[in-house]
């Protein structure tokens, strides 16, 4: 089916929402609990499945079902639609610092693949599917695992990364990232699993002991702060998770805690 066509504005720089503008009887589809605010007029509802395919039997719903619980996800999605007779607006909001990147899926070959908690949300007629890797390696050691999330349709959808995005056009060449790093990429491009080297590097080198591939012609998109790298840098230095703080710009240094509670 086709996808409804929605306006947005992105807001924000390095902590991102984006509004969709939607007319009377147009829907999004995001993820569960990404809604930052809504106008008044539109009304949601928990819906299991993306609703690109109304006339689906129930072994159709139960397949869904069981996809979105492989890539971790809430098993419903919502589904916010404009009931009102003039335009209104729906916020979503990134879950981390970052960049919200637009994708207008039928400029895209109407398929994009993404890491699969890259997605944040879509109009409505887009469909998200699952896509496993072709090599077992891959799915072992790429870091996010061999569960990637497809994007279908002809209409504007929207995912997330952390940090900076960087967006590489290929022709042809081969690009070695951290497998981290990668946030999406069109058709056109394989993705596999390589050593990072030799034993002394992959052991002593800090860039972990496999790097992700990417090879042929399309738009690969980066992000330079993985959320897995935040989350360990946050817990490594967090004292009530016993690790090192660092009391920057203390005379007392660890002292000072303790006359706290």
């Amino acid at each position: 089916m086709r996808s409804h066509e929605i306006d947005y504005e992105l807001i924000g720089d390095d902590l991102q929402i984006i509004e969709i503008e939607l007319d009377k009887g147009e829907t999004v589809i995001a993820e569960a609990g990404a809604m930052n605010y809504m106008e008044d007029g539109i009304t949601f509802e928990a819906r299991m499945g993306d609703g690109s395919e109304p006339n689906q039997d129930f072994f159709g719903k139960m397949l869904t079902m069981g996809k979105r619980m492989l890539t971790g996800e809430s098993l419903f999605l919502t589904h916010f639609t404009n009931q009102a007779s003039g335009k209104r607006r729906v916020a979503f909001a990134a879950p981390y610092p970052g960049k919200i990147i637009p994708l207008d899926l039928a400029k895209l070959g109407s398929r994009f693949t993404c890491q699969k908690d890259a997605f944040l949300c879509a109009a409505f007629g887009t469909k998200l599917d699952i896509a496993f890797t072709k090599r077992l390696g891959t799915g072992f050691f790429g870091g996010e695992g061999f569960i990637l999330e497809c994007l279908q349709g002809d209409g504007m959808a929207f995912v997330h990364a952390g940090g900076t995005v960087i967006e590489k056009r290929l022709q042809g060449e081969a690009l070695r990232v951290d497998t981290g790093c990668i946030v999406g990429f069109t058709d056109g491009i394989d993705y596999s699993i390589e050593r990072a080297g030799n034993l002394k590097s992959m052991v002593f080198g800090g860039e972990g002991l496999f790097l992700a591939t990417l090879r042929g012609t399309g738009t690969v998109y980066l992000q330079s702060l993985p959320f897995s790298r935040l989350a360990d840098r946050v817990l490594q230095h967090a004292p009530k998770a016993l690790g090192s703080a660092r009391d920057e710009g203390s005379v007392l240094g660890g002292l000072g805690r303790i006359f706290e509670q």
